[in-house]
């Protein structure tokens, strides 16, 4: 959805609610862990703290969203937990006008090794974008380096997004930089 106004409280209460019913608009689920025939992939790692503290601290800010606190883009609830099913609206404020983006958590990593956590969210037919995107912290042994992982698949799915695709590709890019930026913060206050 785009609009010339932040939309309200009650618009992008419907609009989530609205998402609920709505499947992923892309397949299989796992694209950003992966190959992705026809899919832009784009990642970037960076190093943001050192220390189980940091790891722990990394952990929680990836469960409260804090990665997308970043002033031009927000979740929405913001109280969103990471659940697989969780559905979520991404409100972005760019060039002039507001878009929300519905999405919903696919999977999460905690289970396997206890060095990783995070999540992937798949985006929903009312996207701009169709595809996955993965936020992923990792302690490392050795070194005690923390480091944020962002690797997401996507496609242009609306027109405005297909008709202004460099703008979109650093708007993406805007986003890994900012939410990596964002989560380094939020670890070291």
């Amino acid at each position: 959805m785009f609009a010339g106004h932040r939309p309200s409280p009650l618009e992008i209460q419907a609009f989530i609610a609205a998402s609920h019913e709505l499947p992923l608009s892309y397949g299989p689920v796992g694209l950003a862990t992966g190959n992705a025939p026809g899919f832009r992939v784009d990642a970037l790692e960076t190093i943001i703290g050192s220390g189980e503290n940091a790891f722990e601290r990394a952990r929680a800010a990836l469960t409260e969203w804090k990665h997308f606190e970043l002033g031009w883009v927000e979740v929405c609830p913001p109280s969103s937990g990471i659940t697989p099913g969780t559905v979520v609206a991404v409100l972005v404020r760019h060039l002039g006008f507001w878009s929300l983006n519905g999405c919903r958590v696919v999977y999460s990593i905690a289970a396997d090794d206890p060095r990783e956590f995070g999540f992937a969210y798949g985006t929903l037919p009312n996207h701009a974008e169709s595809g996955e995107e993965l936020f992923k912290v990792s302690l490392h042994p050795g070194t005690g380096d923390v480091s944020y992982l962002i690797r997401a698949a996507s496609i242009p799915r609306a027109l405005l997004a297909r008709l202004g695709y460099p703008v979109t590709r650093s708007l993406q890019a805007r986003f890994r930089r900012d939410s990596t930026a964002a989560l380094a913060r939020a670890i070291a206050g």
